[in-house]
């Protein structure tokens, strides 16, 4: 480019701003021009130079942090991110500086007040945030610039990135916990001398001198390694917010400034040791805790890193690889044995197995050919395939999972907010009872109050109590999603265990609902052959299971007008002038008495054919009921199948109850009825016609091969159609269940028992930071746990 190379414009003569990016020289016309492209290179968004379509506005000379945020503003930037619907835009945001649910009320507090913001909402555990704004009313750039005044660093949520962040703050943390732990070490040496009773004689002046080397090397520890514990303390103070670093920083700030006291006036106990050791035990929390949210979080994330970066486009008669994030539907791309699908398609040539268990969760292959759909991700395994790509990846499935993935965990359920909100109560709590102690103990023993009340802000710091239920959480849904199911609403966890009825619809659900036609039966003067030919023809672009017995005999020499679909009952079109209906035989032919599944063809002269049809039941259908009983959940089937092949499977399956020929309207009757005798119902389905009642249900789960609107309006989805995904389901949301009841125990039933303790003096400052340590750390051990499941 012979001008600048953000903005396009001529460079002025004798210009010398230049920078090596991407292992290229470039040059620029202005400083502003330089700085913004090197921050689009250095957050890992140098694809807006291969991709955009023109150049850049130039840089104006703006305050430096807009400078550095406003080319999130640019729409060839925002593709990558950003969703978009009627003007209001969603992002996922990777959080820096997150310690606590009181960080999180924070940031939601302050960026709710912004103009434009519809949503804000932050998980601690995976420390994202999702936004929603109206881009007409406020810009990206404009709503980082809101975080980083409260003093946290938001930037666009890309797995790569945020890969990068995690490593710079490991080294961090690694960084600061050595100098803590030296420190520590050194000063222990120290102060092992200043105890009294093992050294009785020992000089006044060298005991002194030992005080003042605890001092100085003690205050790389306070300087530096405490640093993160101050500023997010003071970032709460300033916002009026009580987190849990507040008690932690003025126990080790009071601690330290005693000392100091003491050393200088020669009177009195000096505790470097106690704050130098416990920095580095906090440190080392704060780094372990680090890791298992990684851990925790990381199982979604890594979807992501399955996709491909390149792909094989046909171009003409010739091939060229390409970035696979630039595939648009129409495209056909060729896919060798043993490598990645780039983009969500269909099979346009060649047979093959496909390695789907990144997707549902199962390891065995499934067989895939021509007109058949493949996901991006996913591994072919042993023949070619030539593929044409059906949505861009923004829209893949392994997308769609992510962003469904990150709502569930960004939508806190109950439990979640209440613990939330007893953890901000919690530290008012601890500060005012501390406040007590030192009172107390002024009157009773003024030389130790200092120390006692030191001793209750340390022992009963909430860092526990505000990690029980958030870790619990992460863990469970990301083990949900590593089994095949796609937890989209959080309330999922908490109702899934005290579910007392589970109910089913029938076709494609219980059965296959790889439905097959079985016999035509014509009623009329008009062979079968031709009838069959018309019933395909109104069934064409459906996607209820029914329909998909009839499209191999479908001729598209048929024109059907005016197709309408009638839900519940079936679909009607005028061909040739004439109204033709294709249903139900309560819709049709009332009067039946059929034993097996059949539809009705018929016109304006009445009945013209019959059509029976044939769905065998899944596999693993009967061991679910029979699994549903053992546990004491009773079971529904509840079908707008009104022929008596649902009698046959609820005889088959042994349910305690069929509810069959039901609308939609019926259906949530249904359910309201169960809900006012006292059941909690799990609902599952898959057809157009079950999503009002997979969203009226107190948890509702959609099949894998569900319709769209399904999968929209249930609560969760299974990634396969294994129906025993939903067993595993139920036994990991009770075990979460159990984990935080178990953590909520442990944080406040420590706290309850070594607040007092500690308020009559019997726990010192040092093993209340070993205790306050341990405790954080059990609650995450005990979290992980339901990643084994």
């Amino acid at each position: 480019m012979a001008g600048c190379f953000h903005c396009g414009e001529p460079l002025p003569a004798g210009a010398a701003f230049s920078a090596t990016l991407d292992g290229e020289p470039r040059n620029f016309c202005c400083p502003g021009c330089q700085a913004v492209a090197e921050t689009i290179i250095d957050c890992g968004l140098g694809s807006y130079y291969q991709h955009r379509t023109g150049t850049a506005p130039r840089a104006e000379a703006v305050p430096d942090e807009l400078r550095r945020l406003q080319h999130y503003d640019l729409d060839e930037i925002q593709q990558d991110f950003v969703l978009e619907r009627d003007h209001i835009r969603e992002v996922q945001l990777s959080i820096g500086g997150l310690t606590c649910a009181a960080c999180a009320w924070l940031i939601e507090r302050h960026l709710s007040q912004v103009p434009g913001v519809t949503l804000i909402q932050v998980n601690t555990t995976t420390e994202r945030a999702r936004l929603r704004w109206d881009d007409r009313e406020t810009r990206l750039s404009t709503l980082l610039a809101a975080f980083a005044h409260i003093g946290y660093q938001a930037r666009p949520f890309l797995p790569h990135q945020q890969e990068q962040d995690y490593n710079r703050e490991v080294k961090s943390y690694l960084l600061r916990m050595g100098v803590a732990g030296i420190a520590s070490m050194q000063v222990m040496m120290v102060g092992f001398a200043l105890y009294e009773d093992l050294f009785p004689d020992i000089d006044a002046g060298l005991v002194q001198l030992f005080r003042w080397v605890s001092l100085w090397l003690s205050v790389p520890v306070m300087g530096y390694s405490a640093l993160p514990f101050y500023r997010n303390a003071w970032r709460g103070l300033k916002h009026r917010a009580l987190n849990m670093d507040l008690p932690v920083s003025l126990a080790m700030l009071f601690a330290f400034v005693a000392s100091v006291y003491a050393t200088v006036t020669a009177t009195g106990e000096v505790y470097y040791e106690c704050v130098s050791m416990f920095a580095f035990l906090l440190l080392t929390g704060r780094f372990l805790e680090m890791r298992a949210k990684r851990r925790a979080s990381e199982t979604t994330a890594n979807l992501t890193h399955h996709i491909p970066m390149l792909a094989r486009l046909e171009t003409g008669g010739d091939e060229q690889e390409v970035a696979a994030r630039t595939l648009v539907p129409g495209q056909v791309v060729r896919v060798s044995p043993g490598s990645v699908i780039p983009a969500d398609g269909d099979i346009i040539e060649g047979h093959t197995s496909i390695d789907e268990s990144m997707l549902t969760g199962e390891h065995l292959p499934v067989s895939r050919g021509p007109a058949e759909p493949v996901f991006a991700g996913t591994t072919n395994v042993e023949s070619p395939l030539r593929i044409r790509v059906s949505r861009t990846l923004a829209d893949a499935r392994v997308s769609e999972i992510l962003r469904a993935q990150d709502d569930a965990l960004l939508d806190k359920p109950r439990v979640a907010v209440l613990a939330d909100q007893l953890s901000r109560y919690f530290v008012a709590a601890l500060l005012l009872a501390t406040l007590g102690t030192w009172l107390v103990w002024l009157q009773l023993d003024p030389d130790r109050a200092f120390w006692v009340m030191l001793s209750v802000l340390v022992a009963t710091c909430p860092c526990a109590l505000s990690l029980a239920t958030p870790t619990a959480l992460t863990v469970a849904t990301s083990r949900l999603t590593q089994g095949g199911v796609l937890v989209r609403r959080a309330h999922v966890l908490d109702t899934l265990p005290r579910a007392t009825r589970m109910v089913f619809d029938k076709t494609g659900t219980l059965t296959q609902g790889k439905v097959a036609l079985a016999e035509v039966t014509p009623l009329g003067s008009q062979p079968g052959e031709q009838l069959l030919t018309l019933a395909a023809a109104l069934e064409a672009g459906s996607e209820h299971p029914i329909a998909r017995a009839f499209l191999p005999h479908a001729d598209a020499g048929i024109k059907v007008l005016q197709r309408q679909n009638h839900v519940g009952q079936g679909v009607s079109g005028l061909i040739d002038g004439q109204v033709w209906r294709l249903g139900s035989a309560a819709w049709l032919n009332p009067n039946a008495k059929d034993r097996e599944l059949c539809v009705y063809l018929a016109n304006e002269q009445g009945l013209q054919a019959r059509f029976e049809l044939a769905d065998p039941l899944r596999d693993e259908a009967a061991e679910l009921v029979r699994a549903c009983h053992q546990q004491g959940l009773a079971t529904t089937i509840l079908t707008g199948d009104g022929s008596g092949q649902a009698d046959r499977v609820a005889a088959t399956l042994a349910v305690s109850e069929l509810r069959k020929n039901a609308t939609p309207d019926d259906k949530l009757a249904y359910l309201r009825e169960r809900a006012d005798q006292g059941d909690i119902c799990l609902m599952v389905g898959d057809g157009i016609n079950d999503a009002p009642v997979l969203a009226g249900a107190h948890v509702s789960f959609a099949m894998a091969g569900g319709t769209d609107i399904a999968k929209n309006s249930a609560d969760a989805i299974l990634l396969g159609d294994s129906l025993q995904r939903l067993l595993m389901a139920r036994r990991v949301a009770a075990a979460a269940r159990r984990v935080i009841k178990q953590n909520f125990s442990w944080a406040l039933g420590y706290n309850l028992v070594v607040l007092p303790l500690a308020a009559m003096g019997h726990v010192s400052p040092w093993f209340a930071m070993i205790g306050m340590s341990a405790s954080s750390l059990i609650v995450m051990s005990n979290s992980l746990r339901l990643s084994r499941l």
